[in-house]
């Protein structure tokens, strides 16, 4: 039997499973899908990976005020491996935690 079950490995999931289990609470995290929730898969840090190359391509425009000359092209599967490389990273971060917890 277990102390605690948290419903959803979002960031108030699994940091509560991870303040339970450190407080000595046997502790159970239920997720359905891959922990770190919305905001990490599909929400703020997507949004936020692609923004920075939509910026820095804006920005690009006037690299040539500054003597830079060169054209810039928009890669969208680079743009989508970046995000899915940032996505990856964090949630084996988070994972480790869990598993070290």
């Amino acid at each position: 039997m277990k102390d605690l079950i948290v419903i959803g490995a979002g960031p108030g999931g699994y940091e509560l499973a991870l303040a339970a289990a450190k407080a000595g609470l046997s502790t159970l995290l239920i997720e359905k899908e891959e922990v770190g929730g919305t905001c990490l898969h599909h929400g703020c840090i997507p949004t936020k990976a692609y923004y920075k190359t939509a910026s820095l391509l804006k920005e690009s425009k006037v690299f040539f005020e500054f003597g830079l000359n060169g054209e810039f092209r928009f890669d969208f599967s680079k743009t989508l491996n970046r995000k899915n490389e940032i996505v990856a990273n964090l949630t084996s971060g988070i994972k480790f935690m869990l598993n070290k917890a």
